[in-house]
């Protein structure tokens, strides 16, 4: 999340996952060791190439995926450290990534549990 340029509101950041090719918010899988914190800032970075702080957790999201696994995901609000960081270093995972308005992301968005994130992101930002 960072302020939007045109000073209302914030943007967030969405990725493109060509492998799926799909529109998501950033995350990913822990590494053994690691608390959940520690795993949505490293993924985040990895997917994103952003260093940022945790501002809040907004929840958790539960799902199947396309395997037909359960999955549970812990999504944070963050802010990046460089507030000038805007681009995204593409990688095998990532190909593009966005900065969108919450009712941009809406429509980007491929699945509602990702949305149903970006609606706590909006409802507890400061």
């Amino acid at each position: 999340m960072r302020p939007s340029p045109e000073g209302e509101g914030i943007t967030l950041a969405l990725v493109h996952r060509p492998r799926y090719d799909d529109w998501s918010l950033p995350k990913g899988k822990a590494e053994r060791g690691e608390t959940d914190e520690q795993t949505a800032l490293r993924e985040v970075e990895e997917e994103t190439g952003l260093r940022c702080r945790l501002v809040r957790l907004l929840g958790d999201a539960h799902y199947t995926d396309n395997r037909g696994r359960p999955k549970v995901v812990r999504y944070w609000l963050m802010e990046p450290e460089d507030p000038a960081a805007l681009e995204a270093v593409p990688n095998d995972e990532v190909d593009e990534l966005r900065w969108c308005t919450p009712a941009v992301a809406d429509d980007l968005l491929s699945y509602d549990h990702d949305r149903e994130i970006v609606q706590a992101a909006v409802g507890t930002a400061p």
